[in-house]
């Protein structure tokens, strides 16, 4: 190859030419044709990749420190807070970074719904984003432990022992998660080593799922493919300098969440050091996980299905249908700005969902606004018959009988209008 082959000039320019690690970055995202009319819900992939990457960091710095040691470590998170020079502010990054790349990723997934990005040709790009919210589920988990404090430990029991539910094969499911018949420092060691591997595992999907992302093209507001040089605008510098906006925004909300209320997304009995002789009143996961949790104990006894095995089953539905999502949506237009009845049903669902992660943080017989004929159990039965209704019943009728609004003919033609787009 020679010198003149690469657009770089100098050492940049040699190294290029023998391994073209900058004409690719050029290329994928410097001149990489993006869609014109990317609104700001378009930025919150890029700060899911912030997030991974925080948490990839201060989460080695943290592995530097800790013990994996059920008699050390409750203490060894002590002392990163209160001895480790600034122990305490990797702590409440990696803490409550886990946090915003589940609000990242979860605004990120509903814009996909919203916009219809899981539809042909992009349901494989699709269903690797669906395998990388269950990896975050699981890691977010295994890292919940750690700390073994009260939370921590019954979390794990609670959760572990949903597996014993499963016919034949559930009691040996738990053992080998447990590494014995208890919960103790086998375990501990499992997720420890877990929670520390799976973020590369999540780095290899996403970069799988970047791949798919530049092979297909991005989907857009509008839900229509570019068909011209028109309808798209190189990604440097327009949508660096918009993403760029977007991270200044949510790094100093991150701040201020980090550096002045630091454990208002945490459980303060996670502050309790593990005791397997004492309860804690109320057992929850972290709020980015309670949804699930609400569809898990609101499913009674299923004729010869046990409300346990009934719960787990609907649980894990509830993500998995999310796979089958770009089949089930039989209509032909993408994006809801032209399907005015599936964006009232859409909104109905966002509601629905924060309602289940009410759910999921109340205990189940308690009393509705003090009213004696509504318990807590009641709405997650009725927002849990939705969450699946909205899936498996609404997106094939709509796609069948909704009456859609005109699609424009182009990108540029809803960017500018068709008098515009006549005129260029």
């Amino acid at each position: 190859m020679s010198s003149e082959s690469s657009k770089f000039t100098g050492l940049v320019g040699w190294v290029d030419n023998r391994l073209p690690v900058f004409s690719y970055v050029h290329k994928e995202y410097g001149e990489y044709p993006t869609p014109r009319n990317f609104n700001y819900w378009w930025n919150f992939g890029a700060l899911a990749m912030f997030c991974l990457t925080v948490m990839i960091v201060s989460g080695i710095f943290l592995a530097m420190q800790y013990q994996p040691n059920t008699q050390m470590a409750f203490e060894s998170i002590q002392r990163i807070m209160r001895d480790v020079n600034y122990g305490w502010l990797m702590r409440y990054i990696h803490m409550n970074g886990a946090s915003f790349f589940f609000i990242a990723v979860y605004i990120h997934i509903f814009r996909g719904l919203y916009y219809g990005s899981y539809k042909s040709p992009r349901e494989l790009l699709w269903m690797l984003g669906v395998v990388i919210l269950l990896l975050m589920m699981a890691t977010s988990f295994f890292g919940y432990v750690l700390p073994w404090g009260q939370m921590s430990f019954w979390g794990a029991t609670v959760i572990t022992n949903l597996f014993s539910a499963i016919p034949i094969v559930g009691d040996p499911i738990v053992t080998w998660l447990w590494g014995g018949f208890a919960i103790d420092n086998p375990t501990l060691n499992r997720f420890y080593a877990l929670h520390y591997l799976l973020p590369f595992v999540i780095v290899g999907v996403v970069g799988l799922h970047v791949v798919a992302l530049h092979v297909t093209g991005s989907n857009n507001p509008t839900g229509i493919e570019p068909k011209s040089s028109q309808d798209t605008v190189p990604f440097h510098p327009y949508y660096t300098l918009k993403d760029s906006f977007g991270l200044s925004v949510f790094v100093i909300i991150y701040a201020l969440i980090v550096f002045y209320a630091p454990e208002s997304l945490g459980e303060a009995e996670n502050y309790v050091p593990a005791n397997s002789l004492q309860t804690p009143a109320e057992i929850v996961p972290e709020w980015y996980l309670l949804p699930y949790y609400a569809i898990l104990r609101s499913v009674p006894d299923l004729l010869i299905i046990d409300a346990k095995l009934a719960g787990i089953i609907a649980m894990f539905v509830s993500i998995l249908v999310l796979f089958v999502l770009p089949w089930l949506d039989t209509s032909k237009v993408r994006s809801a700005r032209y399907r005015p009845t599936y964006k009232k049903f859409f909104w109905v669902f966002v509601v629905v969902c924060f309602v289940l992660g009410w759910v999921g943080a109340h205990p189940p017989n308690e009393k509705v606004f003090g009213l004696e004929w509504l318990e807590v159990i009641d709405v997650g039965r009725i927002t849990t018959f939705y969450y699946f209704f909205h899936f498996f019943v609404l997106f094939p009728l709509l796609g069948k009988f909704e009456k859609t609004k005109p699609v424009p003919n182009s990108i540029t033609e809803s960017v500018l209008g068709a008098s515009a787009t006549e005129k260029v």
